[in-house]
């Protein structure tokens, strides 16, 4: 059975847009069945948006890497709102974080971030 795994948009992005982490982050997803609320897109869009702010000369091309996401195959799983905002409350975190935590903890799989605060709230003890 392959392993489940939550990826948020961090780590998506470092794939995408080839940035340093991505190859660490591609191995660590290879061979996974990934997961992730729909918030995922979103959130994703924005990094781009930024991108295109901070480098305006790279615009086609943080396009061009933004189109590409139509070949991840990643399951948009319904996330119980109530309990993300319950979440976002006892840990500090956005709401948006929460969605990834309160996931990759309902369904007892890994959560693959590049935030390390985050990382650190998903690590058991």
């Amino acid at each position: 059975m392959t392993d489940v795994k939550v990826v948020d948009a961090s780590a998506l992005a470092a794939i995408l847009f080839a940035e340093p982490e991505a190859a660490t982050i591609a191995a660590h997803l290879r061979g996974a069945r990934l997961a992730a609320p729909a918030l995922l897109w979103c959130e994703l869009a924005n990094v781009a948006l930024n991108k295109c702010k901070r480098h305006p000369d790279q615009r086609d091309q943080i396009l061009q890497a933004f189109e590409l996401r139509h070949r991840l195959q990643i399951e948009e799983i319904a996330v119980d709102h109530s309990a993300i905002l319950k979440l976002a409350l006892q840990t500090g975190f956005t709401a948006y974080d929460a969605s990834y935590l309160w996931l990759a903890r309902n369904l007892n799989c890994d959560l693959v971030t590049l935030d390390k605060r985050l990382s650190r709230a998903f690590a058991p003890g």
